[in-house]
This record gives structure tokens, C-alpha cells and sequence, in this order.
């Protein structure tokens, strides 16, 4: 009874690693630009409140099915990438400088590199993943940076990522921006109401952003 125990086990374990070998080494490259932007807008912006109320975990989960269900990502690949971009996110949470900031970089490159490899659209992963580290500090930054800053950055990334002008992403990063300053605006004092007031925006945003890459 223990051998067979144990060769099940094993047998277990080997098509485990077998299923993950295959998962991360089958090609899965799809068209991005077809996607449900009220889905993605209800998981970013339950993202976003696992992000403000320090919820790793919850974050991580959230990504990952957020890969899975509109970007295509395979089972074990989805928490991969998930995990460079939740990692990416709360290591710039604790930064307090730009030598802290950039400390994020090589999560943000790998995340950007896992989900190039998943997209019929090839992009500059280098040149994305420096955009969104530096939108992410010119928002930390307000002193130095205004929300006008925020969307032209948020519209470069974009637009980067598809081959496609900057300005055609203008609704969906002044719709994101928006989002970004009701939030915090009320910071600490976030409601339910007010977390369905940032998704609605969200809705907005990715609603554009869907319009702008058909």
C-alpha cells in the first residue's frame, strides 16, 4: 500500500510537471484587441483596492484571472505574469525616491516580456515597461507633475503597445486619470459608493480604449 502511495505521488507529480513544462512552452498568441473593457474595467478596479488596502494576495488572484479570461493566458502562465506585476507594483509602493522607483523595473520588464510573448502584436518591451514605471512616479510626483502628464504618458504606453498614434488613446487616459484623482481625493476614506464611482470611470476608460484599438 505505501509503494503505491508513493508511485501515485509520483505519477502526480510528474503530470504536474509536465502540464506546467507544456503551459509555459505551447505558443499562445492571440489578437489582444478583442476583449470584454467592462470585465477588465471591474477586475482593475477591484486591482486598485487590493493595491490601496495592501492586499498581495488578493491582487495576485485578481491578475491572474484577468490574463486568463481576456488576455489568453494559459493556467500556470496567468500567475507568472501575475506575479511580476504584483511584485513590480508593491515594491514601487515602498519606494520613496526614484532609485527606490526603479528598483521595480526588472518585474515591470518581465511582465511586459510574459505578455509580448502572448500577443500577435510584437512591442518595444524595454520602451513599455519605462513608460509605465515612469507614469507610475510623475503620479507619486505631484509636485513636480500634473494629471495632464499622467494621460500623455498613459497615452504614449498605449499606444506603443499597439503600433497605433498616441492620440487615439487620449479618451481612455483622461478617463483613467480621472479615476486616479476622485481616488485620491478621498484616500484613507473610500467608500463602497465610492469604489462603484471609480469603477464607472474605469468602465469609460477601457470602453475607449477598446474603441481605440479596432
Amino acid at each position: 500500500m505505501k509503494l503505491s502511495v508513493k508511485q501515485a505521488l509520483i505519477t502526480g507529480l510528474l503530470l504536474l510537471t509536465a502540464w506546467i513544462s507544456f503551459d509555459f512552452s505551447v505558443d499562445r498568441r492571440r489578437d489582444h484587441r478583442p476583449f470584454d473593457p467592462y470585465e477588465v474595467a471591474r477586475l482593475d478596479a477591484a486591482m486598485w483596492r487590493s493595491y490601496y488596502e495592501r492586499q498581495p494576495v488578493r491582487m495576485f488572484l485578481q491578475l491572474a484571472e484577468v490574463m486568463r479570461s481576456q488576455y489568453g493566458a494559459p493556467f500556470w502562465r496567468s500567475f507568472a505574469i501575475a506575479y511580476r506585476a504584483g511584485r513590480a507594483a508593491f515594491v514601487f509602493k515602498d519606494g520613496r525616491n526614484r532609485a527606490d522607483y526603479h528598483r521595480a523595473l526588472p518585474d515591470l520588464e518581465r511582465y511586459f516580456g510574459l505578455l509580448n510573448d502572448l500577443s500577435r502584436t510584437p512591442f518595444d518591451i524595454r520602451k513599455v515597461a519605462r513608460l509605465e514605471l515612469e507614469w507610475w512616479i510623475v503620479r507619486r510626483e505631484k509636485d513636480r507633475f500634473s494629471p495632464a502628464d499622467w494621460e500623455r504618458l498613459l497615452a504614449e504606453e498605449a499606444g506603443l503597445m499597439y503600433g497605433l498614434p498616441a492620440d487615439r488613446f487620449r479618451e481612455y487616459a483622461h478617463y483613467r486619470t480621472e479615476a486616479m484623482l476622485y481616488r485620491d481625493a478621498r484616500n484613507t476614506r473610500m467608500a463602497e459608493t465610492d469604489w462603484q464611482r471609480v469603477q464607472s470611470l474605469l468602465d469609460r476608460s477601457w470602453s475607449a480604449y477598446s474603441r481605440a484599438v479596432r
